[in-house]
């Protein structure tokens, strides 16, 4: 059955991987990036041998809250019925560090941005939906309130609370959902990737980034998954597995949602 399939960050690396292999295998792939003129261009190039209507492609900023209003709002009047969002894009290396309502960028990109379009588009997602969140093996415990505020975190600090952060919440909203509602995991797709964002981190070239495509694709699809809402997914183990113990502090999680259902309604998303 073909799935229609959402893919933030879509136009390089582990998105890029994982959005050529389920248009391969005959799905409806929607492809997001902040680049227009990007997914232009990678639209026409998959169309060559892809019919176009199973690539659509949505320009947002995911660091600017107007942009994803925009997205959730486009996608709805569009009147979209996703069976599987993955929450893929993430930032670890920026130039500019602070949102205009004072937020960590790498914050808001890498936890609250995956949190606001999960919620606001579940409503609209069909029976048996499932969720994908981009985790990592970096965790770092984190206060809840650090993830609305600036700060001078370093960015590799910046980026393991962050990745904690979006594990934490999506474990919680996974374990919370009934068979009934989206099967929601977060998934580390493999360390050292060969993305963009571990060349400009790191300078090295990675691994394959097929591998973390194919988990993901596998994370979308597979039965394996079926009754995963709620779990960590660790690829560098190819096992589900314990994720940081910040993710199993019920104090620590309730603060988090609390924080993130705050910022929510304080900008209209609720």
């Amino acid at each position: 059955m073909t799935k229609t399939i959402l893919i933030t960050g879509a136009t390089d690396g582990i998105g890029l991987a994982t959005a050529r292999t389920l248009l391969e295998l005959g799905h409806r792939v929607i492809l997001h990036g902040r680049n227009a003129e990007k997914l232009s261009a990678l639209k026409a190039e998959l169309s060559v041998y892809i019919e176009p209507e199973r690539v659509a492609t949505y320009t947002a900023d995911l660091s600017v809250i107007s942009d994803i209003k925009h997205l959730v709002n486009t996608l709805k009047q569009a009147g979209t019925e996703l069976d599987v969002l993955i929450n893929n894009a993430g930032v670890f290396v920026i130039p500019e560090r602070t949102t205009p309502e004072g937020i960590d960028v790498r914050f808001m990109v890498n936890t609250i941005a995956p949190y606001l379009l999960t919620q606001a588009l579940l409503p609209d997602m069909k029976q048996g939906a499932r969720v994908i969140n981009l985790s990592s093996a970096a965790q770092a415990s984190l206060k809840p309130q650090e993830i609305i505020a600036s700060s001078n975190l370093s960015d590799n600090a910046a980026y393991a609370k962050s990745k904690l952060a979006l594990t934490m919440w999506s474990m919680q909203l996974g374990a919370a959902s009934d068979d009934s509602q989206a099967m929601i995991v977060a998934v580390n797709p493999k360390s050292f990737l060969g993305s963009k964002m571990v060349e400009q981190a790191y300078g090295v070239a990675g691994g394959n980034v097929q591998e973390g495509a194919d988990i993901l694709v596998r994370a979308a699809l597979s039965e394996e998954f079926s009754g995963a809402s709620g779990q960590y997914f660790d690829n560098d183990h190819g096992r589900f597995a314990r994720a940081h113990d910040d993710a199993y502090d019920e104090q620590k999680v309730t603060e988090l949602l609390k924080v993130l259902e705050h910022f929510r309604q304080q900008y209209g998303f609720a």
